[in-house]
């Protein structure tokens, strides 16, 4: 419950973040985005060892607390600059926003769920993860909720604070979950990982379930930032106003989340417990196939969802986000409890941050080439199915990678029976 409750807050804290990003992306259309993803790549690669040097050398308890208090205090920085942003300007507002959202991701969304593989067996992971990032899904629909309710009365800016409180909010609990785990005496342990801060970029080329995650990353996380890139330059197209674009996104957002806590609340966590974490890889990029081919058939048509026009690209965008993040990333923690402690903080954030964003650089890049070459946007979604074909293949071998530690059955004990057995000693 108090995960669940911790991860509520921090997906309202960046889903709030979310649509004042992408408003900027809004404005300026997919041509400036390989711009923004090269620099958050350069950005990452310098990170990396800085995580490793932390992780290696601090306590997970102050990890935590430096690192969301860092994001706090930047959250309210960041508020006479969007003030201003019309005389800064989008793209260079974008670049500098751009790059700290996604270390943003690094240190508070990916860091929290290193922290939850680092509390649960993997047994148990199974069956209460869906339910954590359930929690962060009504975190991640409460956060367009506020952010609908407040930017047509406070403006993009200030939105900014009501972020700032929610991630403090999610600070306190985390910091309580890890006293709280600590005094369990479990073999789970509070002291610093240790280890070479460059871990996280060597384990990529020693562990192949690494390797499969990163595959996985490029291949299937591609498909997610085509649809990111397209719907760029429609809301370039349709949306002029900032506001309107925030708006726009925010609603775009809140569908896809509706979507995720369908999926947590009845598909996934029954196919985790029964089938496996394996299926929680495969059925999604079998989802983003599909859409795919329905692009390559329809095209950029609307189609009538709710007896509202939507735009076939807003479809594939949101389905294949609410099946990333109500499917996928469960997991994919999952199986990040079958690794070694340090894989689980380093190799999976070097994974999830460096990785990720070298895909995106990599996708935007090849729509702004094939833009150049006339290829519509049907041609760029029939490379795309072709694409979700081979992701379906790395993911079956992903959840059976051969140096996947075997699953932990081992509950950790209760603190009433803990206490009892001291007493007994």
């Amino acid at each position: 419950m108090l995960s669940a409750v911790a991860f509520f807050f921090v997906m309202t804290a960046y889903y709030i973040v979310r649509p004042v990003r992408d408003q900027l992306t809004g404005a300026v259309g997919s041509q400036s985005l390989p711009l923004f993803y090269a620099a958050t790549f350069g950005v990452m690669l310098l990170l990396t060892p800085v995580f490793g040097a932390l992780v290696s050398r601090f306590a997970r308890r102050r990890l935590l607390s430096w690192s969301y208090s860092f994001f706090i205090v930047s959250l309210i920085a960041f508020v006479p600059a969007f003030l201003a942003q019309d005389r800064i300007g989008a793209r260079e507002l974008g670049v500098v926003f751009f790059v700290w959202a996604s270390v943003f991701n690094l240190f508070v969304v990916s860091l929290f769920w290193s922290f939850m593989a680092d509390i649960f067996y993997s047994v148990q992971a199974r069956r209460v993860f869906p339910l954590i990032a359930l929690g962060g899904m009504a975190g991640a629909i409460f956060g367009p909720l506020v952010t609908k309710l407040l930017v047509q009365v406070i403006g993009v800016a200030a939105l900014l604070v009501v972020s700032a409180t929610a991630l403090g909010i999610a600070l306190g609990v985390l910091l309580a979950l890890s006293a709280r785990h600590d005094c369990r005496g479990t073999q789970r342990s509070e002291e610093a990982i240790g280890g070479s801060l460059w871990s996280g970029i060597k384990e990529l080329w020693t562990r192949p379930f690494l390797r499969y995650m990163a595959i996985l990353m490029v291949l299937g996380d591609g498909i997610g930032t085509l649809a990111y890139a397209l719907m760029a330059d429609y809301t370039k197209l349709h949306f002029p106003d900032k506001i309107a674009r925030t708006a726009f996104y925010n609603d775009l957002d809140l569908a896809t989340n509706l979507l995720g806590a369908m999926l947590q609340l009845t598909f996934t966590r029954w196919l985790l417990v029964r089938k496996g974490a394996a299926w929680g890889l495969v059925v999604p990029s079998l989802v983003n196939l599909a859409l795919l081919l329905l692009i390559v058939g329809w095209g950029t048509r609307s189609v009538a969802v709710f007896g509202f026009a939507v735009p076939m690209l807003a479809v594939m965008m949101v389905g294949s986000r609410g099946f990333a993040y109500g499917m996928t990333k469960p997991s994919t923690d999952a199986l990040y409890t079958r690794v070694p402690r340090e894989t689980r903080y380093k190799g999976k954030n070097f994974v999830e941050t460096a990785i990720w964003r070298f895909g995106d650089l990599l996708v935007t890049s090849g729509v702004n080439v094939l833009g150049q070459f006339g290829v519509a946007v049907g041609g760029m979604a029939a490379m795309g199915a072709g694409v979700s074909t081979l992701a379906t293949w790395v993911a079956a071998r992903a959840g059976h990678s051969p140096d996947l530690l075997p699953e932990q059955q081992d509950e950790a004990p209760h603190p009433d029976r803990a206490r009892t057995a001291d007493a007994r000693t």
